[in-house]
């Protein structure tokens, strides 16, 4: 084969490669544009929702009455400790009648402070539903707040644990990130969680935030002795970026959050229950 043959067969094999990667850019292109428009929409509608939401739903600062009882702390807590200050904290009572008509699978409404977390959660038979589905059951890949599956909100086992999305936006659980911040760790009074059912109003205190690699380890339910409770809290409380000076023991009621930090980290948090109201 003469040199000029050979020079026109590897400038065509260059031109097919260019153009290979040319469709491959425009395909690459064209998927990025799809997903930011989906993500975008899936954002709108998630705003329409909350906005919904917000609309219908009242919400109550309730002061301490007869039904209000404050958990007994099984350690000395001095009396510098803001334990003290929290317990006299308002609840939060919520009527839950117009969030029931849109979605049966309502279990209750959670408040961090410092966050934008401000919303009624949802529980279904497994915990993937909800993944993707709105808090009106629609598609949407935003997801919504939900409840494990393996939980009775009523009843309230030794770990109750919420899910949902760490949203780029701050929506969902997207905010959570916030309390790794000096901001949010410089008040102490951002170290509580409100929740709202139909059966009772309860504070949570938080004794332990921090992000890991993806595990499962932190959303056991069930422990077959108080000693391995008790090994669990500690190892939770061990974990935490930051000193709360809050002690846990195998007596106390705890409540997880979880979402992702990144592709391969979760972003979560432990609170201890200190108040509870009945209804």
């Amino acid at each position: 084969m003469s040199y000029k043959k050979k020079k026109i067969k590897k400038v065509k094999w260059l031109n097919i490669l260019v153009l290979l990667i040319g469709i491959i850019c425009m395909i690459s292109l064209i998927i990025s544009i799809k997903n930011i428009v989906k993500w975008n929409l899936d954002k709108s509608k998630t705003q329409n929702q909350i906005d919904e939401i917000q609309q219908i739903t009242t919400i109550e600062e309730i002061t301490d009455n007869s039904n209000t009882e404050v958990i007994e702390q099984k350690d000395n807590i001095q009396e510098s400790n803001p334990y003290w200050d929290y317990i006299k904290m308002d609840l939060i009572d919520v009527n839950f009648q117009n969030l029931k008509s849109i979605n049966s699978d309502v279990k209750g409404w959670i408040q961090v402070n410092g966050t934008n977390i401000n919303y009624p959660f949802v529980q279904h038979s497994d915990n993937q539903f909800y993944l993707n589905h709105s808090f009106d059951r629609s598609y949407n890949q935003a997801g919504w707040v939900f409840l494990d599956y393996r939980n009775n909100i009523n009843e309230l086992d030794n770990n109750t644990i919420i899910y949902a999305h760490g949203r780029l936006d701050n929506t969902m659980f997207g905010s959570l990130k916030n309390i790794l911040s000096s901001g949010w760790l410089s008040n102490n009074n951002n170290y509580v969680v409100k929740l709202s059912t139909d059966k009772n109003n309860s504070l949570w205190q938080v004794f332990s935030i921090y992000h890991i690699p993806t595990t499962s380890d932190y959303l056991q339910t069930n422990f077959s002795s108080n000693q391995e409770y008790q090994k669990f809290l500690d190892n939770l409380t061990t974990r935490s970026t930051h000193n709360f000076q809050a002690t846990t023991n195998y007596n106390d009621k705890i409540l997880t959050l979880s979402t992702c930090y990144n592709k391969n980290e979760r972003m979560v948090l432990h609170a201890k229950l200190i108040k509870l109201e009945s209804k």
